[in-house]
């Protein structure tokens, strides 16, 4: 993965990996994604402390009442065409 790209942008690329991983497999995205959110939410419950499971369901909920946040919060973490990025 190219150094340069932000944590965002390495996750969405491992994303894309996975999915191509899978061949023309059925659910493949489905598939790849959970596998993301298998492991995200283990990383939450081990470091996040007692409020990991609150952040998830600020997430959830944001994602479904209010997507257009949900996707102006994604792009803030892109980074943009900040220096230094990494």
């Amino acid at each position: 993965m190219d150094t340069r790209m932000t944590p965002l942008e390495k996750v969405e690329a491992l994303y894309a990996e996975l999915v191509e991983s899978y061949g023309e497999g059925r659910d493949r995205e489905i598939r790849a994604a959970s596998k993301l959110l298998m492991i995200a939410l283990l990383r939450l419950k081990e470091h996040g402390g007692f409020g990991w499971r609150a952040l998830v369901e600020e997430y959830l909920t944001m994602l479904s009442q209010d997507p257009e946040r949900y996707q102006r919060m994604l792009e803030a973490n892109r980074g943009g065409d900040k220096e230094g990025r990494t």
